[in-house]
């Protein structure tokens, strides 16, 4: 049922007051005073409002009693129940126009509540539907969990590869197209999500897509799995290894990138990684990436950050002198690659 809230009676009243002339109450489904301009009214009895409620139509006092004054008293009905009413004292005839007006404004304000309840109670459950999934390594999916995935109209039976994207900038193409497919927003200040594709032939298709219309994010998919879970898992490590070396490419499948998971993964050394002396260098750690795919090529690099080629030789001796890794040196090149990898895993 809807509800209103005392303080949201009161904030109410008070607003409205600043423009109407009048005294305004408001009163709940019980006809009990929530909100007025007369304070020490609230918590008490409204006989008119308990009339109009019982009767469903407006109710005048034409004449002040001992229980009550003069004034128009509305019922506010949505999707017919009777919430509460709106009373305004004074004669009927001159306050009738402004019951209305204050009628309609509360009853536009809690059906936006009642639309903004919903929408999180949905997230909510969304969330913890994908939360569910993620973390189910079973060999099949219970009967339930399949019930609950057909309203996002993934269907459980089928195998599946999950995209991850990351740095998405929602706009009205981009949100037309995660309509089309389950998705699922994992981390909203990243811009992340996760879409599920369940035709193979689809997949890189879709990828390409996302990016036409997304040329700043960065694309990773898992295998086609019967486990989403798995999936998820190849699409997040490949993610990392994009967010990790920053390819030129923004688009990578768990195929392509496998042994570098692994790799990143490796403990090779008991010592501190060097790599991660260079996190507060971000020209640096670009230099790095650079230089690591395009295999160690002086020219390439320096054409590839558009700088000179001394100011690439300047940029390499300072990594070297931070981490004690010569980037120009093919073994302490890897021990570097594996400790960027390192840093986002």
């Amino acid at each position: 049922m809807y509800r209103l809230s005392q303080k949201q009676a009161q904030d109410i009243v008070d607003k409205m007051m600043l423009d109407i002339p009048y005294n305004i109450n408001i009163m709940n489904e019980q006809g009990v005073i929530i909100g007025s301009g007369s304070t020490q009214r609230i918590g008490t009895i409204h006989p008119g409002a308990v009339e109009a409620l019982a009767t469903g139509q407006r109710v005048e006092v034409w004449q002040d009693g001992r229980l009550e004054q003069k004034g128009t008293n509305e019922p506010i009905v949505i999707d017919q129940q009777y919430i509460g009413v709106i009373g305004i004292t004074g004669e009927p005839d001159e306050v009738r126009p402004f019951c209305n007006l204050v009628r309609t404004t509360v009853s536009l304000l809690i059906e936006q509540r009642s639309r903004l309840e919903s929408l999180a109670h949905e997230a909510s459950r969304k969330k913890a539907f994908l939360d569910t999934l993620l973390e189910y390594h079973g060999s099949s999916y219970p009967q339930k969990l399949r019930r609950e995935a057909s309203v996002y109209q993934l269907d459980l039976l089928l195998q599946t590869a999950v995209l991850y994207i990351h740095g998405l900038q929602l706009n009205e193409h981009t949100g037309k197209l995660l309509l089309l497919f389950p998705s699922f927003r994992i981390h909203e200040k990243e811009g992340s999500f996760l879409v599920m594709v369940q035709n193979q032939e689809e997949l890189l298709p879709i990828m390409q897509r996302f990016l036409q219309d997304q040329p700043e994010a960065f694309i990773a998919a898992g295998r086609l799995e019967n486990s989403i879970a798995h999936s998820y898992a190849q699409a997040r490590d490949t993610m990392q290894i994009l967010l990790a070396l920053r390819p030129p490419s923004r688009i990578a499948c768990y195929e392509e990138v496998q042994f570098l998971v692994q790799f990143s993964q490796a403990p090779l050394s008991p010592l501190s990684n060097a790599a991660a002396r260079l996190e507060d260098t971000a020209d640096l750690l670009e230099t790095l990436r650079s230089f690591i795919y395009h295999n160690g090529s002086i020219h390439d690099t320096a054409h590839a950050l558009n700088i000179h080629r001394n100011t690439l030789q300047y940029r390499l001796k300072r990594i070297h002198t931070l981490t004690g890794k010569d980037p120009r040196h093919l073994l302490e090149l890897i021990e570097l690659t594996h400790g960027l990898l390192s840093l986002h895993f």
